[in-house]
């Protein structure tokens, strides 16, 4: 049997690269998979996962800082469906300059997708996730969250974010919903600066040598969001390749043999 039959989860973002690939996986397993995005290819990604997989899969136009809008899906959730019980907060955007190249107006661009997004988007469906016995909150992170980093906005998102982690985590396992972070480092999707030296420089400094696939992504995701991770809650996950635990110390030792 499907370890997501008969479930609802919901996955922000979806309608492209990373958060398509999380809501497929996530079908694959049983889910119904409601697919939220400003970007109307979110309809296609459902109608595919609706007819090629074991689960099914709908579209809801939302961005993701309208407060309104999570209010709106949450009631119509409940009529419906009765629950959720599965959130990914896979939504965000990228921002990668320093403090000083970064205005006023940039930082909150980034806070309001990648921090206040995730927090509007737990405080709407929490109580609905509660009312049907728990379930599990996964955000998505980022290795910028996880050590030092150019980028002044992003960094402080993802940084924020894992804190929001550990504050759910506390304040709902009454409530038997497990909050957990994931922290993926380099990944080969939209939000990469493909005509910069950005990803070959992350590459290199990634132990395994290359960047991450969606596909490399989102089976933790599968994993924190199913029975097999039940006991599991207010952690970090990096999957990153060992660039933030290893990184430092591994080009250390390229170099050393470069230099002897």
């Amino acid at each position: 049997m499907s370890t997501l039959t008969d479930r609802v989860a919901v996955v922000t973002g979806a309608a492209q690269g990373q958060g398509a690939a999380e809501a497929r996986l996530l079908a694959e397993n049983g889910a119904h998979v409601v697919i939220t995005d400003v970007k109307d290819d979110g309809a296609r990604v459902a109608e595919d996962i609706s007819a090629s997989t074991a689960g099914s899969a709908e579209f809801v136009a939302l961005d993701v800082t309208d407060e309104d809008g999570w209010g709106r899906l949450a009631d119509d959730l409940r009529a419906r469906h009765g629950r959720v019980d599965v959130l990914v907060n896979n939504a965000g955007i990228a921002f990668r300059f320093g403090l000083m190249a970064t205005e006023r107006a940039d930082l909150e661009r980034v806070l309001q997708v990648n921090l206040v997004g995730p927090f509007l988007a737990i405080r709407a469906l929490a109580p609905l996730m509660r009312d049907g016995g728990g379930g599990s909150i996964v955000n998505v992170g980022s290795a910028a969250g996880m050590t030092g980093h150019f980028s002044a906005a992003y960094s402080s998102s993802k940084w924020g974010l894992r804190g929001l982690t550990k504050v759910a985590a506390m304040e709902f396992a009454p409530w038997s919903i497990r909050v957990n972070a994931i922290h993926p480092g380099i990944v080969n999707t939209a939000i990469v600066p493909g005509d910069t030296a950005f990803p070959t420089a992350m590459s290199r400094f990634t132990p395994l040598g290359r960047a991450a696939e969606v596909e490399d992504i989102a089976p933790l995701v599968l994993f924190l969001a199913g029975d097999g991770s039940r006991f599991i809650t207010g952690s970090d996950f990096a999957v990153d390749g060992g660039l933030v635990d290893l990184g430092v110390y591994d080009a250390v030792a390229k170099a050393y043999e470069e230099l002897k």
